[in-house]
């Protein structure tokens, strides 16, 4: 069971229900909604699976505007919610400016770090998973070109891009990858039409396995792959079923493992800083009844031998967050 509240404009207040336990959660999506298929329906997922596993219920909202991320996190704060979980680096700032109002309330930011006492930073090694998914595409691959379609031109996205290239040319060091980004606004998670306009793109110059990483635009890379007889890779949530036996994988970042993890801990919720790769289970690949066809028991040997390298050691995957270069990527 949860407490739903939408923002219908951008000026819209924050109505909370007078009957919601004072100890109840909240999560906090970022723009693009809960239901894009992709990270925030991660979130989601989380959320719901606490509900389901433990039979509490939680608060949460979608807003609509960058201008409601203050507003949102205050109103949960002063209705007495705790912990408060935010799903996307957006919320970094916000957060760092109203945490210290709120001492006695723990929060949690995913894609974000904010140094404070109450705070939990919670970051993904999204260049790990890349690598293992970028692996796949260039086994895959006919041409010897795959692409990338990444959402909001920022790091974390090019440390997408990185890690995808540096697996697809370990396969295949002659491999071509083309990388495009959205745009530069938010608004490039939410704009499938610009998604498949790129995806025709990289079509037109050889590609025939593209990775999407960039939220609801996504589902417009995967429509128009999936229609023009190429390979997608999904990202975030398992959206191999979106169009089975075109999905060549999803690229799983356990955003719900980390509201799940969150919601569990409750008001003993730990600050700090903490990372989810692929030692840990945060990062990896899809495996089920909707691409098994298309992953040779070759793929997916060696794709595993790479991950026990990576969560090992032995693998180092470069990490554009820490050294902005891309060896593997011209952007």
């Amino acid at each position: 069971m949860t407490l739903t509240t939408k923002f219908l404009s951008a000026t819209a207040a924050l109505a909370l229900s007078a009957g919601a336990a004072f100890a109840d959660p909240a999560i906090i999506y970022d723009l693009g909604g809960k239901f894009d298929k992709s990270f925030n329906e991660s979130a989601y997922n989380g959320a719901e699976r606490w509900a389901k596993e433990t039979g509490g219920t939680y608060a949460e909202v979608e807003i609509q505007t960058d201008a409601q991320r203050e507003q949102a996190i205050r109103r949960f704060a002063e209705a007495g919610n705790n912990p408060i979980v935010m799903a996307g680096f957006s919320w970094s700032t916000p957060l760092s400016e109203v945490a210290a109002d709120y001492p006695d309330t723990k929060f949690a930011v995913i894609d974000g770090v904010v140094e404070a006492e109450n705070v939990r930073s919670i970051v993904f090694s999204e260049q790990e998973g890349s690598y293992l998914v970028g692996m796949m595409a260039a086994m895959a691959s006919k041409t010897g070109t795959v692409g990338f379609i990444g959402g909001m031109d920022i790091p974390l996205i090019r440390r997408f891009a990185c890690g995808y290239a540096q697996g697809a040319k370990a396969v295949n060091g002659d491999a071509t990858v083309i990388a495009n980004m959205t745009g530069t606004t938010p608004a490039a998670w939410n704009d499938p039409v610009k998604g498949s306009e790129l995806t025709q793109a990289q079509i037109s110059q050889g590609a025939d396995v593209v990775y999407a990483a960039a939220g609801g635009t996504g589902v417009g890379v995967l429509q128009t792959a999936a229609d023009s007889g190429i390979l997608s890779i999904g990202v975030d949530s398992n959206q191999n079923y979106l169009h089975p036996g075109k999905v060549l994988t999803s690229m799983l970042k356990r955003v719900d493992n980390a509201v799940f993890d969150s919601f569990s801990a409750g008001e003993g919720l730990e600050a700090g800083f903490n990372v989810m790769g692929v030692a840990n289970g945060g990062v990896g690949y899809s495996l089920d009844e909707f691409n098994a066809s298309l992953v040779s028991d070759e793929m997916k040997a060696a794709v595993d031998a790479a991950a026990a390298e990576i969560a090992s050691g032995a693998l180092a995957v470069h990490d554009y967050m820490s050294d902005e270069t891309c060896p593997a990527l011209e952007f």
